[in-house]
């Protein structure tokens, strides 16, 4: 099992960090801190390189955390956070399947994120060295925030887009 999680987050973990670096830095094929704020500002959040920062630097902080284990539901939590935002805002009104832009992936990493912030990072990772272990209510506790942070996110987008 402690194999299965070890793989899981590395994966899982080191692709959103990625994701993020689309974001921030253009690595991969992304567009980098210009392109993508630009597109958040086509989203309504203002200002667009400030929102657009905050999740880039989200994503590679949390994937980095989840791939290292390290702190245990903080990193699933919130990768949860960005996700509930992505489906709040972009994804919802196009259903559910990636084909169409639907929640299908934020979806699937939210789940995923969830997974492993309720079954811990195993016994490869940062947080076994450290002897640091996370009982099931702060796991529950931090994906509860990480939603709650999240439609807040879209929260504020809606009522940013409604000022424009």
């Amino acid at each position: 099992m402690d194999a299965g999680l070890l793989l899981a987050r590395m994966v899982f973990g080191l692709l959103m960090a990625a994701h993020g670096t689309q974001k921030l830095f253009g690595w991969f094929g992304g567009y980098g801190l210009a392109g993508t704020a630009g597109f958040f500002e086509q989203l309504g959040f203002r200002p667009g390189r400030f929102f657009a920062a905050t999740a880039a630097g989200t994503e590679i902080a949390a994937g980095l955390l989840v791939a290292l284990g390290l702190l245990g539901p903080l990193g699933p939590a919130l990768i949860v956070s960005v996700m509930v935002v992505a489906i709040a805002t972009v994804h919802w009104p196009h259903g559910l399947f990636a084909q169409n832009n639907g929640i299908e992936v934020p979806l699937l990493y939210s789940v995923a994120a969830a997974t492993l912030a309720l079954t811990g990072p195993g016994a490869y990772s940062v947080d076994a060295l450290l002897g640091l272990t996370w009982p099931a209510a702060v796991a529950w506790a931090a994906l509860a925030f990480g939603v709650l942070g999240g439609l807040g996110g879209a929260m504020l987008l809606e009522e940013l887009r409604r000022g424009s």
